[in-house]
């Protein structure tokens, strides 16, 4: 019966869909995870970091410059608070600050706030520090872009690159915490340009702005802050800034998806599909249309066809040998029924005319016919079940104990069997019961063609080491053998030359799928007086 059919993805389309499937799993995971906008904050940070260690620097050495009474007087700035006096005080002369910035951690702050007008009026040396350095502020954010301001101890801007020159800072957290000697770095909302910028224009289109606000230390004592901005940059526009990279690497990455698919597609779906032609050739009856493929590029490929090749090879042998045997049975059931209905026929139309031993001869025909009827079915039945067995791990015959009691058996019935001693003490790796079948059927072989006159013997020899351990037994007899003719045939079901003895001619065969089931074989020998049959059992390997 043919399966429902239902639609299904082909495979080369399965196989590029995982291909673009990988093409795309890198930039979805960007995306998903952020990584590269939390790489471009630190990025910012790192850069205002670098800016702010100047701005500080430049503004203690102008101060000393120009005021180098504030380096003394213990009153001036504001004092460093203990909790940060270990680390702005060490003796080690190295003292980083690293970017730490993280989008997925981090809590975004509102915008900025506005600056307010001084409480007090600006400290004069902090101003006089700020006017030398405005000049220079402006001129830096020209090419850092960043926005700069500093203010003096009470918060108040001296210098700045912005409009906020004269306005207090207080308002802004982080001032207020690097005036308490903290350094800060955090992240603030931004407002959006309205239209926002072109994706090649120098503003960052982000809605984010890095803060960095750092406090300007004399000695113990904090004189000043700086607060530094900066928008980061966009992936857009990192993108946009690669683009011809990017443009270079997808059409690469396309290529090698199209060049993967071609090459799967060469080396599976079109295999697979000569092997589905194959197959459909075989199932419309066409013989020897299974072949194994020219040149599988896979091992996987070349061991299907190898294994559909000779699965579709032993099917066809499986097919002849039964429309071989249907015919052999057909033929061999039609001689029996004929003359059984033929005798029916006499007795239904002449029993009443028939002598007593006319009726006694023609009932003795139909027994006859009957009992050879019923052992071809018996041998049939035998055949059939030597045909399906499966031999177990668990299998085992000790080979001499089976010789000497079918001998002593044999003897009984009249039939000499010598047994050569010694006989090899070796367990086959078969059924005991099977192997006292397969002997018995040689022995009775040798008794229905040899006549009573005939002598039997039975030798035992073992070859081969390991796991290819082989026994084999010689059954040997001084009848008149098999003829050349008839010794290609012996295998062949219901060849039989002792027919009227009641042969069926599928002992042998019985045999010799008995031994195949347990990887054993059976073989007649040519050339000497007799006949003399060779069977082969593998050894049971010896437990450790």
């Amino acid at each position: 019966m043919s399966p429902v059919a239902r639609p299904r993805l082909k495979l080369h389309y399965l196989l590029l869909a995982v291909n673009l499937t990988v093409l795309w799993l890198p930039l979805l995971g960007l995306e998903a995870l952020r990584l590269y906008d939390s790489a471009l904050v630190r990025q910012t940070e790192s850069e205002l970091l670098a800016q702010a260690a100047f701005v500080t620097a430049s503004y203690r050495a102008t101060l000393t410059r120009l005021a180098p009474q504030t380096a003394t007087d213990p009153a001036y700035g504001l004092p460093l608070p203990p909790a940060w006096r270990k680390k702005y005080l060490r003796e080690d002369r190295w003292r980083p600050r690293p970017a730490h910035l993280d989008l997925a951690e981090e809590v975004i702050q509102p915008p900025p706030p506005d600056t307010i007008a001084p409480v007090v009026p600006p400290d004069p040396y902090a101003q006089a520090v700020g006017q030398e350095l405005q000049a220079l502020l402006v001129d830096a954010q020209v090419m850092t872009l960043a926005g700069i301001a500093i203010a003096d101890m009470q918060g108040t801007v001296i210098a700045t690159t912005g409009p906020s020159l004269g306005r207090s800072l207080m308002p802004f957290a982080e001032v207020r915490r690097a005036l308490a000697g903290e350094p800060v770095s955090l992240l603030r909302r931004r407002i959006p340009d309205a239209p926002p910028p072109a994706i090649d224009s120098i503003s960052r289109g982000t809605l984010l702005r890095v803060f960095v606000a750092a406090p300007i230390l004399q000695g113990e004592r904090i004189v000043a802050v700086a607060l530094l901005w900066r928008t980061p940059a966009s992936l857009s526009q990192v993108l946009h800034g690669k683009r011809y990279h990017l443009l270079a690497a997808v059409g690469l990455l396309l290529v090698t998806v199209i060049a993967m698919s071609v090459l799967t597609s060469f080396t599976v779906v079109q295999p697979l599909r000569k092997l589905v032609q194959q197959a459909q050739r075989a199932t419309a009856g066409e013989k020897g249309a299974v072949t194994p493929l020219a040149r599988p590029i896979t091992r996987e490929i070349a061991d299907l066809s190898h294994a559909v090749t000779t699965m579709a090879g032993h099917l066809e042998q499986r097919a002849d040998y039964i429309r071989t045997f249907a015919a052999h049975v057909s033929h061999e059931f039609k001689t029996p029924l004929a003359a059984i209905r033929g005798a029916v026929e006499l007795l239904r139309d002449h029993l009443e005319t028939m002598t007593a031993a006319e009726r006694e001869r023609f009932l003795g025909n139909l027994d006859d016919d009957a009992a050879r009827l019923e052992r071809m079915v018996r041998r049939l039945l035998d055949l059939a079940r030597a045909d399906v067995l499966q031999a177990a791990s668990s299998d085992r015959a000790r080979v001499d104990e089976v010789i000497r009691r079918l001998a002593a058996r044999y003897r009984e019935l009249g039939l000499p069997v010598s047994v050569v001693e010694p006989l090899v003490a070796g367990i086959a790796a078969i059924n005991e019961d099977v192997l006292e079948s397969i002997l018995s059927n040689l022995l009775d072989n040798a008794r229905q063609h040899g006549g009573a006159e005939v002598t039997v013997t039975v030798a035992c020899a073992d070859f081969g080491i390991g796991a290819k351990a082989m026994l084999r037994i010689s059954v040997s007899d001084d009848g008149p053998g098999v003829s050349a003719a008839n010794a290609t045939r012996v295998f062949e079901p219901f060849f039989t030359t002792a027919r009227a003895q009641g042969g069926t001619g599928l002992g042998l065969a019985v045999v010799k799928s008995l031994l195949a089931a347990h990887g054993g074989a059976i073989e007649l020998v040519a050339g000497v007086g007799g006949a003399q049959w060779l069977v082969t059992v593998p050894l049971k390997p010896l437990e450790p």
